[in-house]
């Protein structure tokens, strides 16, 4: 039994017998621990209770000598070996910006197009920098303009190590130019980088690697993978597999993997990681309120079309529910009616309510146009 069971068990004895035990008994007990002794039994405890009791485990000398002393050397020792034995997790946050006028990261980012482009690049780029896919962890990305922000979790030392080794000596920085050049086929993708771990600007302090290490451990991770993430990396994994497996597989079942197309009759379909318009890939997402307000202004008398193409797998909007949006937000005219669609189709169908439905819906009535603008190929001017 170690020290710690042991603990717990007299703890529960304690409270059983709050009546006989109080605080300062319990810290006398525990100093007489700490001595290398057997703690006397508590005073005027029933016999049935002290027949439960555990005794304290003793210290060995080797234990005792090596026990930290208030201002003393060994509580960094003790830590280190703690350390040791337990996994070694750090976290950090890598601030990028493109030093070209023309390209902003962020806006990239954002773009339901361009995401997957870039989130491949960062990913192939890191894995480089540790010599491992799984070297480096991305949490989370976010889009502070005019920097694109990566949360960094590294789970093992020597892997952190040979990222702040790659970052140093400037081939991270080389290698995701490179991989966003080819990713987004431009000439070149300028990019400046800075390195933080809390308030700690580790750019500052790369030649004591030591120092880095540190305080990059001492920043624990304050989330788990965001949900995007996860979803980006198995998009990556269906996309590499697809193309192994393309030539040996039948044109319709390529097409399946990708087609934004509307299922037949029934149940509301998985969301698909990407689909295909007009040839060009695009990642799917659920939809934004930016969605939302430029269908209900854009679509006009066609609402009624895009509804039924919708409630095929969405029975928040079987008959008669369109018609009697009609007649209900019939004063207010056609902005208010597409919008309270769009509305009852998002509240029934949650994380399901995809980009891709909407503009497999939005093709099927010959809505190309507004298909494109949600997809921010072309910029709609307001007449």
């Amino acid at each position: 039994m170690n020290f710690g069971h042991a603990l717990l068990l007299l703890k529960a004895q304690v409270q059983e017998s709050q009546r006989y035990l109080s605080t300062t008994l319990f810290i006398e007990l525990k100093a007489y621990t700490c001595r290398g002794l057997s703690p006397r039994p508590p005073p005027a405890i029933p016999a049935a209770l002290q027949q439960r009791a555990v005794p304290w485990p003793c210290r060995s000398a080797e234990a005792e000598a090596a026990a930290p002393r208030p201002g003393g050397s060994g509580c960094r020792r003790v830590l280190k070996m703690a350390g040791s034995s337990a996994p070694w997790i750090g976290s950090a946050y890598l601030f990028l910006q493109s030093t070209c006028k023309t390209i902003a990261l962020p806006s990239l980012y954002e773009s339901s197009q361009k995401k997957p482009s870039v989130f491949k690049a960062l990913k192939l780029a890191l894995a480089d920098s540790t010599g491992s896919v799984n070297g480096v962890d991305m949490l989370k990305v976010h889009c502070s303009h005019p920097h694109l922000i990566v949360q960094l979790k590294f789970c093992k030392q020597e892997n952190c190590r040979r990222f702040l080794q790659s970052y140093r000596e400037g081939v991270l920085q080389e290698s995701l130019q490179n991989h966003l050049q080819l990713a987004l086929a431009m000439t070149t993708v300028p990019l400046e980088m800075e390195l933080k771990a809390g308030n700690e600007h580790l750019d500052n302090m790369l030649k004591d690697e030591d120092r880095c290490l540190e305080c990059i451990y001492r920043e624990k991770p304050d989330r788990l993978r965001d949900e995007e993430i996860t979803e980006l990396e198995e998009y990556l994994q269906s996309l590499i597999l697809h193309q192994n497996i393309n030539n040996n597989l039948p044109a319709k079942d390529c097409a399946s993997l990708n087609s934004p197309s509307l299922p037949s009759q029934g149940s509301s379909p998985s969301p698909q990681l990407t689909f295909l318009f007009q040839g060009q890939q695009f990642a799917n997402r659920t939809l934004t309120p930016d969605d939302h307000q430029k269908f209900a202004k854009l679509v006009s008398k066609k609402w009624k079309q895009v509804g039924r193409s919708l409630q095929r797998n969405c029975r928040a909007l079987r008959d008669p529910v369109i018609d009697n949006l009609a007649l209900e937000y019939d004063r207010e005219g056609l902005y208010e009616q597409a919008y309270q669609l769009l509305l009852r189709f998002i509240q029934s169908e949650g994380k399901k309510a995809t980009i891709a439905r909407l503009i497999a819906a939005l093709e099927e009535n010959g809505l190309t146009s507004l298909a494109e603008e949600l997809l921010g190929l072309h910029s709609h001017e307001d007449s």
